[in-house]
């Protein structure tokens, strides 16, 4: 839950804010209010910040790479200047890379995330699901968020990285101070950043492996070549922290708010649970519903949005799980269709900077949720109020309760 920094929100269209703790608990209602009244709402904080909320005006930011660049993709009080991170690379290629240096950031990164790569780690990611449901036999309550849903994408991630595990902590630090804390002022942000911890870290893990290469994501990295050459140092490092902020927080949000739904609805619960070839359009709607990521943009030039004067260097958020709940382009948006036939939603993103990782966090979920459900097919919330959620741009249960029956 947000510590609530800021003074609390009293109007979403001119003066929203995503760390409010009515934001934080339940956003769907403001984005549905501000669909009707305002469907581009504009804040003064962060220095100034937009927020389409319809599909249509999302789509048409994402896919457009010249009124928005990608330098900085995640609203804070660090306002960045025109060349803060230096291009092409950004700060977390290629997430942070805008064309043409972005599609061959992320061509490196395709094998890595192929089916065919991530289908040899689904073993791996179902023992280690089952070895977090050993953990808690027998208990008649369990904590899903904290004692199941958190370390399966960090353990995968920190897995394909050819980390220790047992330095689990410092990425949950990392992500939580770079995704949740964008509240805190700059100065305190800057301290943190400024003190390097985590490219430190990273680069005595870079250091290790060029020592002793092995057969994991760092190597790869290190290995890659770009018209010739191998990859700057910084990219390296970039792109492992892009794996960290985005490959963990991400995930283990959706898989988090999967078992939150499925513990207050018995019947798609049980539908689940007995029939196994309902799987893949469930993983698929589930991720409509609760998609758990908002990414950001800067303006790089002047430009109206449906009359709306956006200047260079404003921010602009891109609440992708808004778009998924648009009726316009859903029909009953707000409802769970556990079958539902057509699904192009947009939980992974749109356009160019569509998540490179979709396969593996697919992947994730699923086995999250067949292996819970063969343990655990029937549970149900201990105390709804109970339930916290995280504040920022990725949103997902940080506290779950569940009840295990039966």
């Amino acid at each position: 839950m947000s510590s609530q920094k800021h003074p609390p929100v009293v109007d979403w269209a001119t003066d929203f804010d995503h760390t409010d703790s009515e934001w934080v608990a339940d956003p769907y209602p403001i984005w549905d209010e501000l669909r009707r009244t305002c469907p581009v709402a504009h804040s003064d904080r962060y220095g100034g910040t937009w927020l389409p909320v319809r599909h249509e005006d999302v789509a048409a930011v994402a896919y457009d790479t010249e009124h928005f660049t990608s330098r900085s993709v995640v609203v804070s009080e660090i306002r960045p200047g025109p060349d803060d991170p230096p291009a092409p690379i950004g700060l977390a290629p290629p997430i942070t890379s805008d064309p043409p240096f972005h599609a061959v950031a992320r061509r490196l990164l395709l094998p890595a995330f192929s089916p065919k790569a991530i289908a040899a780690l689904e073993p791996l990611t179902r023992d280690l699901c089952r070895e977090l449901l050993d953990a808690t036999d027998g208990q008649a309550e369990i904590d899903a968020a904290v004692d199941y849903a958190r370390h399966i994408p960090l353990r995968v991630i920190i897995g394909m990285l050819g980390f220790p595990q047992e330095d689990a902590d410092i990425f949950r630090r990392f992500v939580r101070m770079v995704l949740e804390d964008v509240d805190q002022s700059e100065e305190e942000r800057q301290e943190l950043i400024v003190a390097g911890e985590i490219d430190e870290y990273i680069d005595a893990r870079i250091a290790e492996h060029q020592a002793e290469p092995r057969n994991d994501l760092t190597t790869y990295l290190l290995e890659a070549e770009l018209d010739g050459n191998k990859l700057e140092l910084d990219h390296v490092r970039g792109t492992m922290i892009l794996l960290m902020i985005a490959g963990i927080d991400t995930t283990w949000s959706a898989i988090g708010a999967s078992l939150w739904h499925l513990a207050q609805h018995p019947d798609d619960r049980k539908r689940l649970a007995t029939d196994p070839g309902l799987m893949p359009s469930a993983v698929e709607e589930l991720l409509r519903a609760y998609a758990p990521v908002t990414m950001a943009r800067l303006v790089a030039e002047d430009f109206e949005l449906h009359g709306c004067p956006m200047k260079e260097g404003d921010w602009l958020l891109l609440p992708f799980p808004s778009a998924n709940r648009d009726p316009e382009m859903f029909p009953d948006a707000d409802e769970v269709i556990l079958d539902r036939a057509e699904n192009r939603h947009a939980a992974f993103g749109l356009g160019i900077h569509r998540c490179v990782g979709s396969n593996l966090a697919r992947m994730e979920l699923r086995v999250a949720l067949e292996e819970w459900l063969r343990r655990h097919p029937a549970f149900e919330l201990i105390d709804p109020s109970a339930v916290t959620w995280s504040a920022g741009q990725v949103r997902g249960p940080r506290t779950l309760p569940v009840r295990i029956l039966g």
